[in-house]
């Protein structure tokens, strides 16, 4: 049964523009936050390697987004991150948080700059958020430079976030790779506990009509 309307064109009329107060279960992401006591496990030639790390997200409301008809309220996000007792950059991401009010829908697009983008797609939790993609998936689903194709294909992505009572949050982010030479799916996973260090602007309409610069 096709969900969606016959008119594909028309916008939504009277969008409340305040991007902030219309998140729904991603409102308890704005902000930005750290944390310290992250654990990525990967694989390596000789054995999977643990590597503890810093972390740091930014999540910032942006304007409401329409597809015809569909409506999104989102955050858009940075992600940092480096090994403990390193400077550089190990980890980097960019991507969005969109929450759909009409269906319950929830979505995470990411970027990282070795050549990979996904787009996972789920729903809010009793306790948080999960969200999954697919390799091979055109909806959701994940896109890989031809060597990561090769020599550690992503075969499914899944993340779950747990917030919690003192207004942190975690996550448990599972990555299943095949790993060239190696028999099986490697689970590379990482987690973390997020604390907040400041709170999040509001979207750019909403500052606009509040005075501010962009």
């Amino acid at each position: 049964m096709n969900p969606f309307p016959d008119d594909i064109f028309t916008e939504p009329e009277n969008v409340d523009p305040n991007g902030l107060a219309n998140l729904g279960p991603l409102r308890r992401l704005a902000g930005v936050w750290e944390g310290r006591k992250g654990l990525d496990v990967n694989p390596k030639a000789d054995g999977p390697e643990r590597r503890e790390y810093i972390e740091r997200i930014e999540m910032t409301p942006i304007d409401p987004q329409a597809n015809g008809p569909q409506l999104f309220y989102g955050l858009r996000y940075h992600v940092r991150i480096i090994a403990v007792g390193e400077e550089t950059t190990f980890h980097d991401q960019v991507g969005y948080w969109l929450w759909e009010p009409a269906t319950g829908l929830v979505m995470q697009s990411l970027a990282i700059p070795r050549g990979q983008t996904a787009l996972a797609g789920g729903k809010a939790t009793e306790t948080g958020l999960k969200v999954s993609a697919r390799r091979g998936e055109t909806e959701y689903g994940i896109s890989s430079t031809a060597f990561l194709e090769h020599a550690f294909r992503t075969e499914s992505y899944t993340l779950e976030i747990t917030f919690h009572d003192d207004g942190s949050w975690s996550y448990i982010s599972d990555t299943m790779l095949a790993v060239l030479g190696q028999e099986g799916l490697f689970q590379h996973r990482d987690h973390n506990t997020l604390t907040k260090v400041a709170e999040p602007q509001g979207n750019p309409l909403m500052r606009r009509q509040d005075g501010l610069d962009l």
